[in-house]
């Protein structure tokens, strides 16, 4: 008796202890470590691409010396084998600072990093193209070798493979050309751009707004290029101030604000055989923007995508080369603005192709004729498609992401092009979350980047049907991953529904603090951004952010209203000449929740967006004083006349047509602020411009109203640097601690 009672005290120490050693030496999460490495989120790849033939993937992965410098991996599928093919450092150790242009449109991207950071596969999947340091460097897999193709003082930007990899092309100071890689000569597209004039560039709103990031295009079979040629001088001249540490730079930049001219852009066909260029005329069109560019097969068909000002009508042209003439394939409208997609697809026939729209109030894709005659829907129903993935011609099979699940989800589907049934398409993915598909050429193999709001994001390989070939990053949070230390204090959100006032679901996530006790009376941070064409309220892994609040004794909510994305047109519209109004009263529903539950301390709730989240956060301040009594705003829009033509008028309408502008400024509402406010803002942001917080700065000084700011010298709208980032995030939270934390 004894000996065994002896072992039971000796089995309930060990338990005792080895409880007591996780709760005692269980790390705290702070905000440096959130920004330091190893990542807690684990390590993925990053631009992950599958090279043609489909044996290879090819990745970016951060040195072990600086996570942010990217080196040029290779992973070869049969042998399971990963192998670095260029280093950063081998190339140069140290970078060159970046061109303005070159500056921009990392920014446009949201690219943060050094080392490689884009790059290209032949059409044989022999070579790998990539800029760095401004100039072009070409890499052969059978010699491995890297070649310096260009040796310039000038940057050369948007650098591309042609379609069967005979030539290199780029942008330099304005102009475009190309290497013929046969005799290693080089030729220039154009040679008239510079100032105002840009050829094979897409202008500003194009790149921040409409997601074109390229102004040139190659013919697949290579005799040609369309590019575009943009003049900039009605765009008006803003000077504005670049606030650095040690400096301050004057910029003339163009920036079309809302109501102001926009460029004057015209779409060309660049003959390699002849040098010559066939302009389309596009001048002639009424006030509008060229928002896709895509040729048919064939080489002999170019489509083009025209957008009115209004963005309520979308134009689908196609031009003939040989005629030399356009033709108008089909038009969509909408009473209140059109989303631009890609997922035009032309099929390999030349006589039929694929397209999204939202004529339904939800985006689906449909089966047209290249005469512009509809053949079919090919998926339908109150959910959205988010994007077509793929499309296996050899049997018909079509392949695309969508929210039919849940619109908190994303999921892999297939249907048929002969399909008669649209709504029931066949659900590929299983596992609850988001999955991010990539294809490669031939539809035969997928990778999904999925996580869930319990899995930090894992990378797989797949057989079309779904099947699990191998892993390229499982990410388990096991011992050795750099969450372990803290997992025993993560919070995983839960998720619920709310009822907006015209009846619509609103969806949210609620993230609780550890050690939670339903006795007690929490503040809570709403973390928000509200604005369309986003989403925050997903079955994704979180926020780090959101997790160290929660950590510090703080409830985290999250509520997607009107207005944001994947819900279809009739949740979206409400904002339409009416932005910061639906938003602020679905936030406000939101709030009126958190309240009716015991364990919320009405009196201490808080807010904080960044850019549109810090325009709400504004106005959640200004338009609803009595329920949110802190708020913290970054680089947030104040005024709507202070930003561009192309994103502003889709959801305003112009300046001038009635009183939506002032309506939806902060300003008018300013008057009404009663809790503590901190507003933020990088001093050379080029995207919301600083002048925003400024006008509020003053009027706020002028009505002798108290509130804190923090300006960030030489930083862009991102904010980005690690310290700059453990600076930011601290003082939000120690702003929100002595606050509404605990008292």
């Amino acid at each position: 008796m004894p000996f065994h009672f002896n072992r039971r005290i000796q089995a309930i120490a060990v338990i005792v202890f080895s409880f007591f050693s996780l709760s005692v030496f269980a790390e705290e999460l702070t905000i440096e470590r959130l920004f330091s490495g190893p990542s807690l989120t684990g390590e993925t790849p990053k631009s992950l691409k599958f090279a043609p033939g489909g044996q290879y993937l090819s990745y970016l992965k951060g040195s072990k010396e600086d996570p942010q410098r990217y080196d040029l991996w290779l992973y070869d599928i049969e042998a399971d084998k990963h192998k670095l093919l260029v280093s950063a450092d081998q190339l140069a150790a140290d970078e060159l600072e970046l061109s303005d242009e070159e500056k921009a449109r990392r920014e446009r991207q949201r690219i943060s990093g050094n080392g490689i950071i884009e790059y290209s596969w032949s059409a044989k999947g022999d070579a790998l193209l990539f800029p760095y340091n401004g100039d072009v460097f070409y890499y052969r897999t059978d010699e491995e070798k890297v070649t310096q193709l260009t040796k310039t003082d000038a940057f050369e930007t948007d650098v591309k493979f042609s379609p069967k990899s005979g030539y290199v092309s780029f942008v330099r100071e304005q102009n475009l050309y190309f290497i013929d890689l046969a005799n290693g000569e080089e030729y220039a597209v154009t040679s008239e751009g510079g100032n105002t004039l840009k050829f094979g560039m897409a202008e500003f709103v194009a790149q921040e707004e409409m997601k074109r990031m390229t102004g040139y295009w190659w013919a697949p079979d290579e005799s040609a290029i369309a590019l575009t040629k943009v003049d900039e001088s009605p765009v008006p001249l803003a000077t504005r101030s670049e606030i650095y540490a040690d400096r301050i730079e004057t910029i003339q930049q163009r920036y079309p604000f809302a109501g102001s001219d926009n460029v004057e852009i015209d779409l060309g066909v660049y003959k390699i055989a002849d040098k010559q260029t066939n302009w389309l005329q596009l001048d002639k069109k009424s006030d509008g923007y060229l928002a896709r560019v895509k040729w048919v097969g064939d080489s002999n068909r170019l489509s083009y995508q025209w957008q009115s000002r209004n963005q309520q009508a979308l134009t689908l042209w196609l031009y003939n080369r040989a005629s030399e003439t356009q033709r108008e394939l089909l038009t969509e409208t909408s009473d209140s603005w059109l989303n631009l997609h890609d997922d035009l697809y032309f099929l390999n026939d030349n006589k039929h192709f694929i397209w999204a729209s939202e004529r339904s109030g939800f985006k689906h894709l449909y089966l047209y004729r290249l005469d512009g005659s509809l053949i079919r829907q090919l998926s339908a129903g109150d959910w959205q498609v988010d994007e077509l993935e793929a499309i296996d011609e050899s049997t018909g099979t079509l392949y695309f992401t969508a929210r039919k699940k849940s619109p908190l989800e994303s999921h892999l589907y297939r249907t048929q092009l002969n399909a008669s049934s649209a709504a029931n398409p066949t659900r590929i993915t299983a596992r609850e979350g988001m999955h991010n598909i990539k294809f490669d050429t031939d539809a035969r193999s997928y990778l999904d980047t999925y996580s869930s709001s319990q899995q930090p994001k894992q990378v797989s390989l797949h057989g079309p049907t779904g099947n699990h070939l191998v892993w390229l990053a499982e990410n388990k949070v096991t011992g050795e991953h750099a969450l372990s230390p803290y997992l025993r204090n993560w919070r995983y959100p839960e998720f619920g529904e709310l009822e907006a006032e015209d009846g619509q679901t609103l969806y949210y996530k609620m993230t609780k603090p550890k050690d939670f006790d339903a006795e007690k009376q929490y503040p809570v941070l709403v973390y928000v951004y509200g604005g369309p064409g986003a989403q925050r309220v997903t079955k994704s892994w979180g926020s780090g952010f959101v997790q160290y609040m929660a950590q510090q004794g703080f409830i985290v909510f999250t509520l997607d209203n009107r207005g944001s994305a994947n819900r279809g047109k009739r949740f979206e519209a409400p904002i339409y000449k009416n932005m910061g109004s639906p938003e602020v009263d679905d936030q406000v529903v939101g709030v009126k929740y958190l309240t009716s539950l015991p364990y919320v301390d009405s009196k201490r709730i808080g807010i904080y967006g960044h850019s549109y989240g810090g325009y709400m956060s504004l106005l959640a301040m200004f338009k609803a004083p009595e329920y949110f009594k802190a708020g913290v705003a970054g680089a947030p829009v104040t005024d709507w006349r202070l930003y561009d033509t192309h994103y502003t008028e889709r959801f305003m309408g112009m300046p001038n047509d009635g009183d939506a502008y002032e309506n939806s400024s902060v300003f008018p509402y300013s008057k009404n602020l009663k809790g503590d406010l901190l507003i933020y803002h990088g001093m050379a942001d080029d995207n919301v411009l600083f002048t925003h917080s400024t006008k509020l700065y003053k009027q706020l000084q002028d009505n002798a109203q108290a509130f804190e700011m923090m300006n960030y010298p030489g930083k862009k709208h991102s904010i980005n640097g690690r310290n700059t980032k453990i600076h930011l995030y601290s003082m939000i939270a120690q702003f929100f601690q002595q606050t509404i934390g605990e008292q």
